[in-house]
């Protein structure tokens, strides 16, 4: 059957490994972190049997999230060594890994990119104000550190993946100023795959007193977005997070096309259980919607690639 761009929804079968939950910021809204020293470091052999455990469970991305050790710290080169040997891992058995572990260095970003067919990074909001209140404690959240991840993302010519964190104290002005700062900086490298417009969702871990984003607000947020937005970056929402059928439908309507990575757990919302592939399918289908899996890393990108990573991306083409 032929289907039309139109009524596609993407998503990406994917399963999340986790280096150390550890974090040197305190974001008042986190349900993801722990102390530094209070959480283990995920070792390659952990990894290697976890990997062995989806090679036919048709599990495509390997997303590496992890919680972020100072810049400054003595550990922060084992942390990175880590991460890299981690994607070079789940290289070797054959997944493709996308890599969103905070603010790099551009020495770490481009070493990262030999190993990765994707990276991310959230922008969340780039008002300053909110180093006042949710990111008082949290030195990698300042707005000049994030933007600058995406300049580097593009004159590296990582594809990229990045978004904002709705009701967590920013104003709908805040928003449109982030996202046009997305569309400018993907106007100079045009290396921006997804915008995610993930509202806020409280957990049970979280010391941030503050309601969930109003789910009546999301479809009008998502349309404002695709009017800024350039029409080749793909606008992103969790399910897991939009608990009602037909807000779901709503957002999708408004112009979100991808549902990002679905897998067993969601670590950064914990308490909200992600809808799995079969239950997402039905919803959309309801309404008019084709569901259908795709890669870490968009077409258009595929000859930013090098090595090896080429041949390992025209064999999951030919899978999916």
């Amino acid at each position: 059957m032929s289907l039309s761009s139109q009524n596609i929804v993407t998503y990406s079968p994917a399963y999340t490994i986790v280096p150390t939950y550890e974090c040197f910021n305190r974001c008042s809204y986190c349900n993801f972190r722990t102390e530094p020293g209070k959480s283990p470091w995920l070792n390659l052999q952990e990894a290697k049997e976890i990997l062995l455990q989806l090679k036919n469970q048709n599990v495509c991305e390997i997303l590496i999230l992890s919680g972020e050790v100072h810049p400054h710290s003595s550990r922060r080169e084992d942390w990175f060594g880590r991460i890299y040997d981690l994607c070079a891992l789940a290289i070797e058995m054959g997944f493709l890994p996308h890599t969103n572990v905070g603010p790099l260095s551009w020495t770490e970003m481009q070493k990262l990119k030999n190993v990765n067919v994707s990276m991310g990074l959230m922008l969340e909001q780039l008002t300053p104000k909110l180093l006042d209140t949710v990111h008082r404690h949290a030195p990698s959240k300042f707005p000049q550190v994030r933007s600058q991840q995406l300049q580097w993302a593009g004159e590296l010519k990582i594809p990229f993946t990045t978004g904002l964190l709705l009701g967590i104290g920013e104003t709908e002005e805040d928003c449109w100023e982030t996202l046009a700062a997305i569309s400018e900086s993907h106007a100079h490298y045009h290396h921006i795959q997804e915008v995610i417009l993930q509202p806020h969702s409280p957990g049970n871990v979280q010391t941030f007193d503050a309601p969930p984003f109003n789910p009546h607000q999301l479809p009008e947020v998502i349309a404002k977005a695709r009017e800024i937005l350039p029409a080749d970056i793909t606008i992103q929402i969790p399910p897991n997070l939009v608990k009602d059928e037909n807000w779901l439908l709503a957002c999708i309507a408004a112009g979100a096309r991808d549902l990002g990575g679905i897998s067993p757990k969601d670590e950064v919302n914990p308490d909200y259980p992600h809808l799995q592939e079969q239950e997402l399918r039905s919803i959309l289908e309801s309404g008019g919607w084709n569901l259908l899996p795709r890669l870490p890393l968009y077409p258009q990108f595929d000859d930013w690639l090098d090595g090896d990573l080429v041949a390992r991306v025209k064999k999951w083409r030919r899978k999916l």
